[in-house]
């Protein structure tokens, strides 16, 4: 659907603040209180914290990750790096705001680091594909490091290297990923705040870059795919275009691709028994997956 005469390709492109949407000056309303940590989504927050703020794609996934962790005092999320004040969702998918959909995290340095949060990043999306992630295309689905004082700009620079490094190494794309000085941030809508504990189900896709890319995987018998039909039921189905599994099997990259149409028949793994640490977030189906080996970006 186009909204505000926008079609998809300008969905892509940036707009100048001139011919960004004015938005308003009241704020949105949202609870007070975080869904799942009970501490509070607003300022003023406990003088050990510090927060940070990151895009990364579809922000319900991105909140979850980042709630998890240990040390982190409070998620929200919201819509920054752009131009419109206060807009809302609908403005902002039409991609006249300049805003990206971002976390905000409020975490104690003396608990979990800055660099940490940096991992975090890194590793749970695709920072090589400019204005999108997987399917979900707009600016606002562009990777980005909102930093808010020197030291973590320098941080998040020395880990971009670093993470261009092992890109190049492995013959991927050049990453994309924008590093900017105190963006504004402006909180999305209540029903966004921390979506998948409000909605167990719903959508969480994760783009994690597999750091080989598809042209080259044949040219090594080393780097060559081993593929199996799996098929999965009910809640235990990934929701995933790929996935990429950094757990006991080290240096291994599973695609996750649903195959329509098809059927496992009898004696093929059952998803529980091949893969018990994909995570469980939408539908049942039938999966091809995909191992690659040798091509972990752990460093």
């Amino acid at each position: 659907m186009n909204l505000f005469g926008i079609n998809s390709a300008d969905k892509i492109q940036m707009p100048s603040p001139e011919d960004a949407l004015p938005g308003r000056e009241s704020e949105m309303v949202i609870a007070g209180q975080h869904a799942v940590l009970n501490t509070p989504l607003k300022p003023p927050f406990p003088p050990s914290t510090e927060i940070a703020m990151f895009g990364m794609g579809c922000f319900w996934g991105a909140e979850k990750l980042f709630w998890q962790l240990k040390g982190v005092y409070s998620t929200a999320v919201g819509y920054g790096a752009g131009f419109t004040p206060n807009p809302n969702y609908e403005e902002v998918c039409c991609g006249k705001t300049g805003h990206n959909e971002v976390v905000l995290v409020v975490f104690d340095p003396a608990v979990i680091t800055y660099a940490d949060l940096l991992k975090t990043f890194w590793e749970n999306h695709n920072p090589t594909e400019g204005m999108r992630q997987g399917n979900d295309v707009g600016t606002q689905y562009r990777s980005g490091i909102y930093v808010f004082n020197q030291q973590q700009k320098d941080l998040a620079s020395e880990s971009q290297n670093n993470y261009q490094q092992a890109l190049k190494e492995n013959g991927c794309a050049d990453q994309t990923t924008e590093i900017i000085e105190d963006a504004p941030f402006y909180y999305a809508e209540d029903y966004h705040q921390q979506y998948l504990a409000k909605n167990p189900g719903g959508y969480c896709p994760n783009h994690t870059c597999s750091a080989n890319p598809p042209a080259n995987r044949s040219a090594d018998s080393q780097r060559r795919p081993v593929g199996r039909l799996i098929r999965v039921r009910g809640a235990l189905a990934p929701f995933y275009d790929r996935f990429r599994r950094m757990g006991p099997r080290h240096g291994h990259y599973y695609d996750v691709r649903e195959v329509r149409a098809r059927s496992t028949g009898a004696g093929q793994a059952r998803r529980e028994q091949a893969f018990p640490d994909l995570p469980a977030c939408g539908r049942a189906g039938v999966y091809l997956v995909r191992r690659y080996h040798q091509h972990s970006l752990r460093r």
